[in-house]
């Protein structure tokens, strides 16, 4: 068990001590979508959904999705983020709603999973404005597309 670092000497789930890790500027880039079908994408397409406007709600809640992540995730640090950016855009070939959060920190601890949970959140976000339309969308392709800083080093998907 010594070689996992979330387990304490008992076996029993621990958060990691980062305390004497070095702070360092962090980023990470996460992606998904979500596929609607024709109709679904023209509503959020005009504005016509009932609830209001996609794009906009499920970006805040990314940001908001982001900033509870520790509150979510167990094993989570909680961190002082210095930037979160959501960018939602539609697809007309794919007719889905493009996600890519954005996070960055000064920390000891990395970002992805903040990254991660933006686009989910938003992705759920979507999904809940447009359900009295369709019930069977899909998010789908939720993925880390990079990470910069920390002793691990960086990480760029290759797609």
């Amino acid at each position: 068990m010594s070689d996992f670092t979330h387990f304490n000497d008992q076996g029993r789930a621990k958060m990691v001590d980062v305390g004497e890790k070095p702070i360092s500027q962090r980023t990470a880039i996460a992606v998904g979508r979500v596929l609607v079908n024709d109709h679904t994408f023209a509503l959020i397409q005009s504005g016509g959904m009932k609830k209001g406007d996609v794009l906009t709600v499920a970006q805040i809640a990314g940001v908001m999705g982001a900033k509870r992540t520790p509150d979510i995730i167990p094993m989570c640090h909680p961190i002082r983020m210095d930037g979160i950016n959501l960018e939602l855009h539609l697809d007309e070939a794919r007719k889905s709603v493009e996600i890519r959060a954005t996070v960055s920190c000064d920390g000891r601890t990395g970002v992805e999973m903040e990254a991660l949970t933006a686009v989910s959140t938003a992705a759920l976000t979507v999904y809940d404005m447009c359900k009295a339309v369709q019930k069977d969308m899909v998010i789908t392709d939720i993925r880390l597309l990079s990470k910069t800083g920390g002793v691990h080093g960086d990480y760029f998907r290759e797609e």
